[in-house]
């Protein structure tokens, strides 16, 4: 899949064009980038055709990526991403250090790149501070209203999930693997996937 075509994807879905992102070296990497809200964004991301191979795989398992454009996996944000990854005995993958621009930060990345249970377990994150980089993003007038995830092993979410997100906003149950988010446009709420 190419940028253009994960842009293409969000516009059929969303009615929205995405802004510009940048670029990451590590990973051989760019992206496209918007604000869903304080500390929600939506990224398109994809191999860049014009940076030279990285050393390992690339994250979100995108060597292997096959098929439409869709939701790969979502992301949650953490204070403490080494004490986390630690707890879950390997699920997460290990923290990586990445940058894009002059903003750096620190990831969950399995070593293959691939995706913790197909996507539908979290990536996590820790920003550099406090300062949640989605109020810097272009807003294009969008809001996360919802997140369902399904996965045949839930359970494995929900029981590390506890109390780390909002209420109702995320919603994880048994089933088929699965993300789809609710969205509200300034087209009214749209469905993507």
């Amino acid at each position: 899949m190419s940028l253009s075509e994960g842009a293409a994807h969000v516009h059929k879905c969303l009615g929205i064009e995405m802004p510009p992102g940048g670029k990451h070296p590590r990973m051989s990497t760019h992206n496209l980038l918007m604000s869903l809200g304080p500390t929600s964004f939506l990224e398109v991301i994809a191999i860049d055709p014009a940076a030279s191979s990285p050393s390992g795989p690339r994250w979100y398992n995108l060597d292997s990526f096959r098929g439409p454009p869709r939701i790969l996996t979502w992301i949650v944000g953490t204070k403490s991403i080494q004490q986390e990854v630690e707890a879950l005995n390997g699920l997460a993958g290990n923290v990586v250090k990445v940058s894009r621009g002059s903003l750096t930060w620190k990831i969950s990345v399995p070593a293959d790149g691939s995706l913790p249970l197909d996507g539908a377990f979290p990536t996590l994150l820790q920003w550099p501070s406090d300062d949640h980089v989605a109020a810097q993003m272009s807003d294009r007038g969008c809001r996360l209203k919802s997140l369902g995830v399904t996965h045949p092993e839930a359970e494995k979410i929900t029981s590390w999930l506890g109390n780390r997100l909002e209420r109702g906003r995320t919603q994880v149950a048994v089933g088929p693997v699965q993300l789809q988010a609710q969205i509200k446009t300034v087209h009214g709420i749209r469905t993507l996937t």
